[in-house]
């Protein structure tokens, strides 16, 4: 499941795009949280378990 990944990816760099504007001394944790999230997508290859 490529589409999902990309398409959670894509949602998720806007938020965190949008978060880093409003808070920019936060940049450390949303990249930190971004690599975590993207690491762990990518590993379970595309999906999600809820």
């Amino acid at each position: 499941m490529v589409t999902t990944t990309l398409a959670i990816s894509a949602i998720l760099s806007i938020i965190f795009g949008i978060l880093i504007l409003v808070w920019p001394r936060f940049l450390n944790y949303f990249v930190a949280l971004w690599l975590i999230i993207t690491g762990l997508l990518n590993l379970l290859g595309g999906y999600i378990v809820i």
